[in-house]
């Protein structure tokens, strides 16, 4: 590591060739243009953004499935069901025990639940698994992604590796845009709450436009995803 005098050379140097003194003092933020990225969509109703959300991942090949509380679990195995059924990696998300996802699972597939003491085995089942079931922090109605937190025990291969990915969120999780999100990421941040290892902004399944701005899906993670809403509001 750098240590007091090497790091005040090195900043000398890289301000010399940039052609300006040393910059001791952050600069003040520049004031916005605009508060867009605040307030667009903001003003929608919980129950119209989840329509816009909804929507906008339909184009983008995901499929969204608004479940009542008391259908949540039957809703689950219909969509496990419509994607040819396990084997099955759930990540150790314990609000996923609570809803009781990760036990009607269990009961209808080879089901494997992440899990940190086990290492790189976890990454192994999730590669030969069909179906990685997640939860979601949040939902950003504008681009209709999904917000996932990684943790020890909520690895980023369950929704990544097996051929579909689906991600269960709560309809009150829904925000407008990533600006929302990121607000609460600062509040966490000043509250001394542990920050995720990895904030994950997830668009649908795996998709690329890169050779002749021709879309194909599926090419360097889940062929397919779905949305399961709990609606809570």
């Amino acid at each position: 590591m750098l240590n007091e005098q090497n790091r005040s050379e090195f900043l000398e140097t890289i301000a010399a060739k940039l052609g300006r003194p040393v910059a001791k003092v952050p600069q003040p933020q520049p004031v916005p243009v605009n508060d867009l990225a605040k307030t667009r969509l903001a003003d929608l109703t919980q129950d119209e953004l989840c329509k816009a959300f909804t929507d906008f991942a339909e184009t983008q090949m995901v499929k969204c499935v608004v479940s009542q509380p008391a259908n949540l679990l039957n809703d689950l195995i219909a969509l496990c069901e419509h994607y040819g059924g396990g084997p099955v990696v759930v990540s150790g998300d314990e609000r996923l025990d609570e809803l009781g996802v990760t036990n009607a699972l269990d009961e209808k597939y080879d089901t494997h639940v992440w899990n940190p003491e086990v290492g790189r085995d976890n990454i192994i089942l999730a590669e030969r698994s069909k179906l990685g079931v997640v939860f979601a922090e949040a939902g950003l109605t504008e681009s209709g992604g999904v917000v996932l937190f990684s943790a020890p025990e909520k690895g980023r291969a369950v929704s990544l590796l097996p051929e579909t990915s689906i991600v269960i969120l709560r309809k009150s999780a829904i925000l407008p845009r990533v600006a929302q999100m990121a607000e609460r990421l600062h509040k966490m941040a000043q509250d001394g709450i542990r920050m995720p290892s990895c904030v994950n902004l997830v668009g649908g399944a795996s998709s690329t436009a890169d050779i002749e701005l021709i879309k194909v899906w599926g090419v360097h993670g889940p062929v397919h995803a779905a949305y399961l809403i709990i609606e809570d509001c």
